[in-house]
C-alpha cells in the first residue's frame, strides 16, 4: 500500500483513498487510488447523491461474459 495522501488534481484538497482493481496475468489485483473530490468549490466536485446513483453502472473494471 502506498503511504502518500491523495489530493484532487484540480483544487489540491485531500480526497479519500479508494480501492480499484485491475487484471494482471489473469489475477485481479487491488490498486489504491484517489477518490472523487467532495470540495463544493472545486470544478471536479462530485455530489454524494450523484456518486451513489452512478454506482449501479458498469465502469468496465468487472469481467463480462463473451457473446457467442
Amino acid at each position: 500500500m502506498d503511504s502518500d495522501k491523495h489530493v484532487c488534481p484540480v483544487c489540491r484538497h485531500p480526497v479519500q483513498t479508494v480501492v480499484q482493481r485491475h487484471k494482471t496475468l489473469g489475477a485481479w489485483v487491488p490498486r489504491w487510488v484517489g477518490g472523487p473530490c467532495h470540495n463544493p468549490e472545486c470544478e471536479a466536485h462530485v455530489d454524494k447523491d450523484a456518486e451513489d446513483a452512478g454506482s449501479d453502472e458498469d465502469h468496465g473494471d468487472k469481467p463480462t461474459a463473451k457473446k457467442s
